[in-house]
Parts: C-alpha cells; sequence; structure tokens
C-alpha cells in the first residue's frame, strides 16, 4: 500500500479491512451495510469465499458473493464506525441492537444458499504441493480404490499439506466442510472417535465421536465425497481406537452395518468416506502399526522434493545465492542420512523448511535460523552418539549460507 499509495499515510486500518475481507469474511457471515455514519441499507448473507472478478464491468474486482435479505434505510443505532470494514462480532451487544432493526421481518433463512467455494484441481495440487505428476496420479488413483491411505515420510516433507490438497483435488473444490483431522495420541480412545459414556453433572450420558459424527454427516450426502484425515496416527492404541471398525473400514465392508460397542444402533462406514492418516518415518518412539490395520491401508513414502519441477521454479523465483548453496548442502546431506544404516531414507530432510519464503524478505538471518534452530538440532538427535559427524554437516550448513 505504501508503493501504491504513498507513505505519506498510515494505511494499517486499511490492511487490517483488506485482510479481514480476504481472508476472515466467509460463507455464511452476516453483513450490515451503511451510508455514512447514521443510516444502514442492507442487511445480507456471504454465500461465498473471497474470490477476483476478471469480468466485473466495474472496478469492484474484489469480491464477495451477498444474498441480500433486505435492502432500504434504517437509522444505525448512535454513530457507526467510520473504518468501510469492520469486525463487529465481538461487541455483543452493538450486534443486538442491529439485529433488531431486522427481527420483525427477517425472511425464512432455515434453507442455507449454496455456498461457492474455489475451485481446486490437480493442476493446483502440484502447483503447491512439490511432487510430479506420476506421483498425484498414484495416490489418487491409490486413494480411490483403496478409501484409506497412511502418507509416511521424514519431517518436513509436507504430509498434512498433502492430505488436504489431495482431499481438496478428488473433490474439485476446496470446501473445509467436507475434509476434517483430528490428531491420534497416547489418551486417544474409542469413546473419542465412536462413541463413549462421558460425565454430565450427576449423571454419564452417551456422546457420539468424531469419526461417528462425520460418517453420519456424509451418509446424508452420498452424491460426494468425504475425507477424515489422521495426524500422527501410529502415536495412539490403534486397536483401542477403531475397536470394530477393523472391518467395517475395509473397501468391500463399506456401507455394512455393525453394531456398536455401548449403543444398539447398527453402524457403517459410508462408501463415500477417505481416510488419510499421516506417519512420521523419523520418531523412533513409536511402535509398528497393527498387523491388521496395515493390511486395511495403501501406504505411499513421501520424499523431499527438492528435485520436483515447482520447488525448483519456487528456487530460480527466489534468486537467492545463499538459499542456492543451502538447498544443494541438504541434497548431499539427505544422500549421507539416506547412507547411514542407522537412518535411512526416512530420516531425510524435507523441503517444507524452506518453503512461504519470499523474495523480498529473504535474507541471511533467516537462513541462519534454519540452519541453526530447526536443522542443527535435528541432526543432533539423528546423530547422538557420532558427534564428530554432527559437527561436520553443522559447519557445511553454516558455510553454505555464510
Amino acid at each position: 500500500m505504501n508503493e501504491v499509495f504513498g507513505s505519506s499515510k498510515n494505511h494499517k486500518m486499511s490492511a487490517l479491512a483488506t485482510w479481514q475481507f480476504s481472508h476472515v469474511m466467509k460463507p455464511g457471515d452476516i453483513i450490515f451495510v451503511k451510508k455514512g455514519l447514521y443510516t444502514i441499507v442492507g442487511r445480507g448473507v456471504v454465500t461465498s469465499y473471497y474470490y477476483f472478478d476478471e469480468t466485473a464491468e466495474d472496478e469492484y474486482k474484489n469480491t464477495h458473493r451477498v444474498r441480500w435479505t433486505h435492502k432500504g434505510e434504517w437509522n444505525h443505532p448512535g454513530q457507526s464506525s467510520m473504518k468501510t470494514l469492520t469486525d463487529i462480532t465481538q461487541y455483543t451487544e452493538y450486534v443486538e441492537k442491529l439485529c433488531s432493526l431486522f427481527e420483525t421481518d427477517i425472511e425464512d433463512e432455515d434453507e442455507t444458499p449454496e455456498t461457492l467455494y474455489p475451485q481446486y484441481t490437480g493442476e493446483n495440487y502440484l502447483q503447491e504441493v512439490y511432487t510430479s505428476k506420476e506421483d498425484y496420479d498414484r495416490l489418487v488413483g491409490l486413494l480411490k480404490r483403496k478409501k484409506n491411505l497412511i502418507l509416511q515420510g521424514a519431517p518436513g516433507v509436507g504430509k498434512t499439506f498433502a492430505a488436504k490438497r489431495i482431499a481438496y483435488s478428488i473433490m474439485g473444490v476446496k470446501d473445509p466442510e467436507r475434509v476434517q483431522m483430528v490428531q491420534f495420541h497416547q489418551s486417544y480412545s474409542y469413546e473419542d472417535f465412536i462413541e463413549g459414556y462421558r460425565p454430565s453433572g450427576s449423571e454419564f450420558i452417551l456422546k457420539k465421536g468424531a469419526f461417528y459424527k462425520f460418517c453420519k454427516k456424509a451418509q446424508d450426502d452420498d452424491e460426494n465425497s468425504y475425507f477424515f484425515i489422521i495426524d500422527e496416527i501410529n502415536r495412539g492404541n490403534l486397536s483401542k481406537i477403531f475397536g470394530e471398525l477393523f472391518m467395517l473400514i475395509e473397501t468391500d465392508k463399506r456401507g455394512i452395518e455393525l453394531q456398536l460397542l455401548y449403543s444398539d444402533e447398527k453402524f457403517c462406514v459410508p462408501k463415500n468416506v477417505y481416510i488419510i492418516g499421516m506417519m512420521n518415518t523419523a520418531d523412533r518412539s513409536l511402535a509398528m502399526l497393527d498387523y491388521a490395520l496395515r493390511r486395511r491401508f495403501a501406504f505411499v513414502n513421501l520424499t523431499p522434493g527438492f528435485d520436483s519441477d515447482g520447488f525448483m521454479e519456487y528456487q530460480n523465483e527466489l534468486d537467492c545465492e545463499p538459499f542456492n548453496r543451502l538447498i544443494q548442502c541438504v541434497k548431499s546431506l539427505n544422500h549421507a542420512i539416506a547412507e547411514d544404516a542407522s537412518l535411512g531414507e526416512g530420516f531425510c530432510i524435507g523441503h517444507s523448511y524452506f518453503c512461504n519464503l519470499k523474495p523480498e524478505t529473504i535474507d541471511t538471518p533467516i537462513l541462519w535460523d534454519i540452519v541453526e534452530y530447526e536443522l542443527i538440532p535435528l541432526l543432533k538427535e539423528y546423530w547422538f552418539d557420532e558427534p564428530e559427524k554432527v559437527n561436520e554437516w553443522c559447519e557445511k550448513l553454516r558455510r553454505a549460507v555464510r
């Protein structure tokens, strides 16, 4: 904004409003439109995420779709904010006053309008996830056939990032309503996942878990695909968490009902539900997966994407010689890690340590921080019993960014 409009004015509030318009406003939000400081001229419901409309004939190309419930003129309760856009969610008393202007004639909003989500294709996936088209096609094919997939790999290869975008690319849109993520841990249980009794006041009541609710939601919308993503899947007690779902998640058992442990209800895993798990291969503290579960999943190794077309294009855009030296050094380091009998390819350093950098902000201190506070601590853990090897590679990494 300083470059476009000049630095003589403070653009802090304008920057905040622009960010909120493009990143915070979402479908389902209520908006009130004001004219001046004392008049409300409309009320509406946002029905799309932000998008840039190249075809707009007027100057307003930065857009949200809105279903207008009211148009006219109403006296604003007191003086309104002078800002063009203000998030008033936290001002509950003020919001109540605005809503009271329309409470007598608000139209029936039980039928929520169809939300327009941004399109997302395989091409978008390849632009964001540094991998090859062949690997992407293989991932999609496996997931569609097996319905259960585990992405495994070293730290920083972008397992979580890739999982969501695989889901979006298969759906064709970035619809967060059809994607849910949980993280397994040692205390995670069947009661959290499917159902169980929980204390409520002086009694225990039966409550449904995350996967149960997600399956019921997918069952009511069987024309669309739904994706349940499990982070750190090997950190939980899988036999305890999945229970009778060991059978129900199998591809050929989808839609078959089985009585649940706590209730008399019959339950099935719908055919339109896909499960994606993530597993860190560099965590020595975790046991192998239950063989019964392993048979029901396809396992795909994600590897560092330094040699992918997407990462090399990103590297060229940065046009930073210290960055190029550091990447070359990390590729050599990964070769040494892969050749180490006590480590192997599952411990290689991933590309996500080096993502989201910008040409205008990348500098030696940023690269130094990555080396000193992210990579070197990892190497000290890998080669805790080989200090000479640690010192050798620490010096190589530091020298690359000097």
